[in-house]
């Protein structure tokens, strides 16, 4: 094995030959050889291993150009280090919020700026299946439009026909989330919602032969402008580009076995969404409180795609962020420098990661309650982190066990969700995985669904409540 100086220096060989910034090199190289199995650098032990620094280089391979200190615009949310563990999504805020952060606390008044305090937790909740519908927690609504034949919305539109789709979707959009969904999050002392949305909400950039359901935009405006209303911070995020940007995954609205997303055509289309969703944020008045912009969700992160990540780092990211820049007509600056970007930044809370933290993935857990909350508990982000997706879930071998079946263990799982979240805030919050599911899921199995959770008594009515009810004190 290669120490880590010696890998150092030719790395550093490596990027003066081909005459490239060497922390382009590094972001290649780990998602070449390295497959993309780096962790945040305080993940899993809290100290800074040789490949955990390494990987910290990664974060730090983007230059996302100065952001003048009298005005900030639409944070940008770009996914950096991910695997099948733990997504990790790098960020480089530029919010329309004056320098000093202060915006109406998320307690019921109307907020007027589109982030949060700078003493507050994102507390959030995703309002999946929103606009990207997953079959597995919206059974009966799937049922309900027609589509329980097919297994996602591009499936559905093509089979039931464009005119029968757009009304039933339609009817679904106007029902799965109502202003009384949005009055519930905030009445529970949630502060934020994250919107998974597809590229085709923008739908010039569809192409012929391209089925996807059409009119969402509406009824994104409509949402957006209750948080508004209710004082709810949005993250809006792209969660499937086009050409597919991962394989075999509903939450793309098409699941197919080899994503076509990593080509310059393609990027150049998720570029236009950006510009496009930029643009409203900046200009429709109910986006107000919209303060975040991710721009992709979970990319490929398997050595089979190893090269189409490494293109995805070295060219998508960058030219995103270029793109959003450019139409806000705000920021300059170059786009790469020399040492650590965030010294091109004004301060460092210009720089975020989102990180999906899904215990029930994590194979190296032992399998009994104490080792869930061990492992919950001893969770430590670092700065700048919110954890954009997680769950009440456990091990698919181990959900129906007497152990770990819902029915009885109310009193486990409200610890269980208490010691992730406070975990989670030692950073900067989370949005929990999902707020609402229909069907079985929903009726039985609330451990991915925040409001049944909620009616179930597992997850308390005021979130803000994970510190007093967490059980860590005694498991670590």
């Amino acid at each position: 094995m290669v120490s880590f100086g010696k890998l150092e220096d030719l790395l550093l060989e490596d990027a003066d030959r081909q005459q490239i910034d060497p922390r382009i090199r590094i972001a290649e190289l780990l998602c070449g050889p390295f497959p993309c199995t780096s962790y945040h650098p305080r993940y899993i032990t809290g100290r800074r291993s040789p490949v955990q620094y390494l990987s910290s280089q990664l974060y730090r391979a983007l230059e996302f150009g100065k952001i003048p200190p009298f005005r900030r615009n639409t944070s940008v949310v770009a996914i950096m280090l991910f695997n099948s563990l733990f997504y990790l999504f790098l960020g480089a805020v530029s919010a329309w919020t004056p320098q000093s952060r202060v915006a109406a606390r998320a307690n019921g008044e109307q907020l007027t700026e589109r982030w949060l305090p700078s003493d507050k937790k994102i507390r959030g909740v995703n309002l999946g299946s929103q606009f990207i519908i997953e079959r597995w927690m919206a059974e009966e609504s799937w049922k309900t439009m027609g589509c329980s034949a097919y297994n996602d919305e591009w499936q559905c539109v093509k089979g039931i026909g464009q005119a029968k789709a757009n009304a039933a979707f339609k009817k679904h959009w106007e029902t799965w989330i109502t202003e009384d969904d949005i009055k519930q999050i905030a009445s529970l002392g949630l502060n934020a919602v994250r919107i998974p949305v597809g590229y085709w909400m923008h739908e010039d950039i569809i192409q012929d032969g391209e089925y996807w359901p059409r009119g969402g935009i509406w009824h994104l405006d409509r949402i957006v402008g209750w948080c508004k209303d209710h004082g709810i911070y949005v993250l809006i995020g792209l969660h499937s580009g086009p050409g597919i940007s991962s394989p075999n995954e509903q939450f793309t609205g098409h699941s197919v076995p080899d994503p076509g997303f990593y080509t310059p055509e393609n990027y150049e289309r998720a570029y236009k969404f950006l510009e496009w969703m930029t643009k409203r944020i900046h200009t429709n008045g109910n986006y107000t409180t919209v303060g975040m912009l991710e721009v992709l969700n979970e990319p490929v992160h398997v050595p089979k795609w190893k090269d189409e990540a490494a293109d995805m780092i070295k060219n998508y990211y960058p030219n995103a962020y270029k793109r959003i820049q450019a139409m806000e007509g705000y920021l300059k600056g170059k786009s790469w420098g020399s040492g650590d970007p965030r010294t091109s930044l004004p301060d460092e809370d210009t720089v975020f990661f989102d990180a999906h933290r899904y215990l029930s993935f994590d194979n190296r857990i032992a399998g009994n309650k104490k080792a869930y909350i061990q492992t919950a508990c001893k969770d430590d982000m670092g700065r700048h982190v919110f954890v954009g997706e997680w769950s009440l879930s456990v091990n698919s071998t181990l959900k129906n066990t007497d152990e770990f079946k819902v029915d009885g263990q109310e009193t486990w799982y409200k610890a269980y969700w208490a010691a992730q979240a406070e975990s989670f805030e030692k950073s900067d919050g989370w949005f929990f995985w999902s707020w609402k599911c229909d069907g079985k899921l929903g009726k039985q199995d609330w451990r991915w669904c925040y409001q049944s959770a909620v009616a179930a008594g597992v997850i308390p009515k005021d979130a803000s409540s994970a510190a007093s009810l967490s059980p860590c004190a005694r498991y670590v």
